[in-house]
């Protein structure tokens, strides 16, 4: 295995939140002779593919199951997996489920969910895309319901990565827009806070990961500024996926 590959390898590790790699039993072979070890004739670890061939959604959601792989399992109602075209070359990531949300298993279904749907189909029109919600896949980094709406605790959010990484690599859209400062760390690995980081252009792996405010955020009667931003930030992102 050359370089390249490996490194390509251990970056995708990282993505699903793998922080350790272990030798399986067996696997240790006895070092061969000095002669036989050429690049030729040296074999290459056996390493499991990067992602699953031809892994669906529906096959990720039967695979999390009755999920009680993290704290956040004990206050859920339902389990909030996502929602929309799973062929959509546009989509959203969120933080987390809220009350309502929780209530009906969908994301982005309460006042927040209600004008993220306004700011894509309204923002859709006035530049002329034909698009509607449904049109596009909205999920959240984690997909059960943290107590009182809190942020995601790291470890909650390194359980759930796995499975928020799955579903992206299986959708595998043009680009992803990350609503808010959570969304925008776990995609691109950056700390620095949302005001600083919207309105451009990261990547999780090889996709364009667009970073603007959470709609939660925007509802706040002082934040219509940061609204006006989240106009311009999704018209980004939607000219450079539909043009």
């Amino acid at each position: 295995m050359d370089a390249d590959t490996l490194r390509r390898y251990l970056e995708f590790y990282q993505d699903m939140g793998i922080k350790m790699l272990y030798r399986q039993p067996g696997a240790v072979r006895q070092p061969e002779p000095a002669a036989a070890a050429s690049p030729e004739t040296r074999q290459a670890p056996v390493l499991p593919p990067m992602a699953p061939a031809g892994e669906t959604l529906l096959a990720i959601l039967e695979d999390i199951g009755d999920c009680r792989r993290c704290p956040l399992h004990a206050g859920r109602n339902k389990l909030v997996f996502g929602v929309g075209n799973e062929r959509s070359p546009l989509v959203f990531v969120g933080e987390g489920p809220g009350a309502d949300e929780d209530e009906q298993g969908i994301p982005f279904v309460g006042r927040a969910g209600q004008l993220l749907t306004q700011m894509i189909e309204g923002t859709a029109k006035k530049e002329g895309i034909p698009l509607r919600r449904e049109d596009v896949y909205i999920c959240n980094v984690v997909k059960c319901r943290p107590p009182g709406n809190r942020t995601p605790e790291p470890v909650e959010m390194e359980t759930c990565g796995q499975f928020l990484y799955r579903q992206l690599a299986a959708i595998r859209p043009k680009a992803l827009c990350a609503l808010g400062g959570t969304a925008a760390r776990a995609l691109t690995g950056h700390k620095e806070g949302v005001t600083k980081m919207r309105g451009r252009w990261f990547q999780w792996r090889d996709i364009p990961v667009m970073v603007t405010y959470h709609p939660s955020f925007l509802l706040r009667p002082y934040n219509q500024n940061a609204k006006r931003e989240a106009w311009e930030d999704l018209k980004k992102a939607l000219h450079f996926v539909y043009d």
